[in-house]
This record gives structure tokens, C-alpha cells and sequence, in this order.
């Protein structure tokens, strides 16, 4: 192996630690005693429940908060629709049902829209630690609206990258996606190239940092580290920015940190 073949070897390695964050896909190896997350996803159920939550945004941590870059706490983000489900014995019981897109298992830079439960959620989790948004209840009814038709599906791009651009159409991730049916629900309109103008005016993406040498190899480790939706600077839709501007808004009735220990600020 000559020398410009082991540099690339030895930065591919370093890539996917860093770049590989987003934690958009289902459940993998669990990392967490399976009990531990069942009560947990049950908890925070009731803590929705309990807040009159017809609807949350919530986010999971997916990776060592160590490896991820700066700006990040949360590598996956779902809405959560509090819905009446029904058991294998046939039977109902009201509970939420959680609306996610998911990188395939065999192509990483293709996604789907899958439905799962709170536990399937946290199924893989690196820490029972979650980032909750209740938007307001004229923002939820709408949300619902928009999740309950066709616009919803509409608005998926299975060409998934991990750093996608939220105020481009080539790439998604799981947050542009979330993104996406907010400012679909926010202006009532389920035009693309709309939406995208809309975010591009009023919305402020995560800056990221990514030195140039990684930005240049990162596609040969995997096509979901594509970067060529971004101009020179890189950013991209987080938990954390979508929380920034819900607040600035005026968009959200409670923004909030959940753990084992329950409730604190975000």
C-alpha cells in the first residue's frame, strides 16, 4: 500500500466516528438493559400524556456524546402522535405512536418512513436521555393534519445524508425530514420548493465543522457522507436548532430535557 493509499485508509477509520452521527436507523444492537428502555419510553409516555401532548417532536441519543461534533446532543428525530393502538390480543389502549425515518439496513444513503413504538425508539440508545418539543395546540392540531395526509410522504427524499442541507431538495435526514412537516404545517402549503425558501429565510441550521480533508474522502467511506449539497461552510438541521427556533417563534408550549430522573430544562 503506498503512502496516499494508507492516508486515506487511516482518515476513512477517523470518519465514521465523526461524521457518523445520526443515528437514523432502527433498532440495532441494543446497548441497554431492555427493561431499563421499556420503562423509560413508558415514562416518558405518560410525562406527554400527562402534559396534553397530542403531538412532541422528540430525539434520542444514538452515539457516545463524546464523538459527536459540536452543536449536537441528538442523533434522531421523530414525532411522536399520541394515537389509540391495539394489541395482539385485540384489544386498544391510547399510547404514541412515533413517526420516523430510517436509514435502510443494507444502503445507508437510502431511507424510509417507518412507524414503530417509544420502546423500538429507544431500542439501541446509547443513554435513556431524550430532547422533548410540545409545540403549541394550534401547531399540534396542524401538525396532525399534515401527518395524517398525504403531504407527509410527499415530503420524504429517500436519498439520505447524514450532514444533508435543510434549504436544499437533493439530500434528507431524519431532522430535515421533522423540518420539513413543520414548515409544511406552519405555512399550509405542501409545496417542496416552498418550504425549502421558507427555511432557507427563516431558519438557522447547525454549523458544522469538518475539516477539508475529511469533507473530500468522507464519500468514499459511505454516499450518506456526501457534502455536495453545502457550499464552502457546512450546516445542517439539528434537534437543537429546530428547539431555537420553535422558541424564537413563539411556535412551542414546552421545550424540555428528559432522563431517567424526569423533566429538566433543555
Amino acid at each position: 500500500m503506498n503512502r496516499f493509499m494508507m492516508l486515506i485508509a487511516i482518515v476513512l477509520t477517523a470518519l465514521l466516528p465523526s461524521l457518523s452521527w445520526a443515528g437514523s436507523t432502527e433498532t440495532g444492537q441494543e446497548v441497554l438493559p431492555r427493561e431499563d428502555v421499556i420503562k423509560y419510553a413508558d415514562k416518558l409516555q405518560r410525562d406527554l400524556a400527562a402534559r396534553g401532548a397530542n403531538i412532541a417532536i422528540v430525539s434520542r441519543v444514538g452515539r457516545d456524546p463524546d464523538d459527536l461534533p459540536g452543536g449536537i446532543n441528538y442523533t434522531h428525530v421523530a414525532y411522536w402522535v399520541y394515537s389509540q393502538m391495539t394489541r395482539a390480543d385485540g384489544s386498544t389502549y391510547k399510547g404514541y405512536r412515533v413517526y420516523n425515518l430510517y436509514q435502510e439496513a443494507e444502503d445507508d444513503s437510502v431511507s424510509r418512513l417507518v412507524q414503530d413504538s417509544p420502546a423500538d425508539f429507544f431500542a439501541g440508545a446509547y443513554a435513556l436521555d431524550a430532547g422533548v418539543i410540545v409545540p403549541d395546540p394550534r401547531l399540534q392540531k396542524k401538525l396532525l393534519g399534515v401527518i395524517a395526509s398525504p403531504t407527509y410522504t410527499d415530503l420524504h427524499n429517500a436519498r439520505y445524508a447524514v450532514l444533508a442541507n435543510p434549504s436544499d431538495t437533493r439530500f434528507q435526514n431524519c431532522t430535515e425530514h421533522t423540518l420539513d412537516v413543520l414548515m409544511a404545517s406552519i405555512y399550509d402549503t405542501s409545496d417542496r420548493n416552498q418550504i425549502k425558501a421558507n427555511i432557507a429565510a427563516h431558519f438557522e441550521p447547525q454549523p458544522i465543522k469538518i475539516s477539508g480533508l475529511k469533507r473530500m474522502l468522507a464519500p468514499a467511506a459511505s454516499a450518506a457522507l456526501t457534502t455536495s449539497d453545502h457550499d464552502a461552510g457546512i450546516k445542517t438541521a439539528t434537534f437543537g436548532s429546530i428547539a431555537r427556533f420553535m422558541a424564537q417563534h413563539d411556535l412551542s408550549d414546552q421545550i424540555y430535557r428528559y432522563t431517567q430522573k424526569g423533566a429538566t430544562g433543555f
